[in-house]
């Protein structure tokens, strides 16, 4: 395995405007045990590259009800458009139940037949992806064939050069490995925790060590980086057949919900900024340890770890 330095050669290269990224899938309140919160891995990926400076939204769904508009006022508060928020006359806004345990790590309960299940790839949509220097999407948001769908066209939309960033998100039942497969071939870019690795792996014939994993995945694949979270342990990244490692950093936990969006908006940015691997590595690590000592999926980023991407 070689290791990413601080003089590797930049994945991309950077230049100075205001990066435009969409977000596609899932928008959702989690009802935890102190009250609710605006959750969702993709609203959660938005609001954080919005939060490190880009032109950032998401393509959802809402329903027309009391917990739809309080979404919409949330986002307006976020500073997060609204434009391409869906909204549907008869489904539900989704809701998910959440658990905390004792370390801090959440358990689902997500509820089903709800708006999301129902997202359209309508003109704003297209058009929002058509711009974007990176969409990022997820496996969950596609538990339905509507959604399913509309998320292939809107990806399909995307440039070629753009970031087409697949975060898995595996919440049993919802875990389906032709869905998983269709979302790979889609991807250039791949996130998951180190627990998703190893249901990948064993799903797809390769398991053993992280970091042949990895590889075999993305020359399988044909990604540019795969990034793995590993909580406390920090993160891998490989890209260009180099390789980072972050060992993370020792926090105070109040939940990890958000915490794996938080990493994969700051390594967005990073990757399009043209950053050295190590350096994108170290600050994704360090605003998911940051979204770790606060409760829900949207907390405030210091002016500290605003900057530097």
């Amino acid at each position: 395995m070689r290791a990413a330095t601080a003089g590797d050669p930049p994945i991309a290269s950077g230049v100075d405007e205001m990066y435009k990224i969409l977000a596609v899938g899932e928008v959702l309140w989690d009802l935890l045990p102190g009250g609710k919160q605006l959750g969702g891995a993709p609203a959660n990926f938005a609001y954080h590259c919005r939060a490190l400076g880009a032109d950032a939204r998401i393509v959802t769904r809402i329903g027309d009800d009391d917990l739809g508009r309080e979404v919409l006022e949330r986002f307006r508060g976020l500073g997060l458009p609204t434009d391409t928020v869906e909204i549907d006359p008869d489904a539900p806004t989704g809701t998910v139940g959440v658990e905390v345990d004792a370390a801090g790590q959440p358990r689902y309960t997500i509820h089903e037949d709800v708006a999301w299940d129902r997202i359209e790839a309508g003109p704003a949509a297209l058009a929002h992806a058509a711009e974007a220097d990176a969409i990022c999407f997820g496996s969950l948001a596609q538990r339905a064939e509507a959604s399913r769908e509309a998320i292939a066209r809107i990806v399909a939309a995307a440039r070629p050069d753009a970031l087409r960033i697949l975060d898995v998100n595996l919440r049993p039942p919802f875990v389906d490995r032709g869905v998983i497969e269709r979302s790979l071939g889609m991807a250039n870019v791949l996130k998951l925790n180190d627990q998703e690795l190893v249901v990948l792996a064993d799903m797809f014939g390769v398991p053993g060590p992280v970091e042949s994993s990895v590889e075999a995945l993305s020359e399988r694949f044909g990604l540019r980086v795969v990034a793995v979270t590993r909580g406390s342990a920090g993160s891998l990244l490989f890209a260009e057949g180099r390789w980072s490692d972050s060992p993370g950093r020792a926090v105070e936990v109040v939940d990890a919900i958000g915490a794996g969006d938080a990493f994969t908006a700051a390594m967005t940015l990073g990757l399009l900024a043209g950053r050295p691997l190590v350096d994108v590595n170290r600050r994704a690590d360090e605003i998911a340890a940051f979204v770790c000592t606060r409760p829900g999926g949207t907390p405030a980023l210091p002016e500290s770890l605003r900057g530097g991407l």
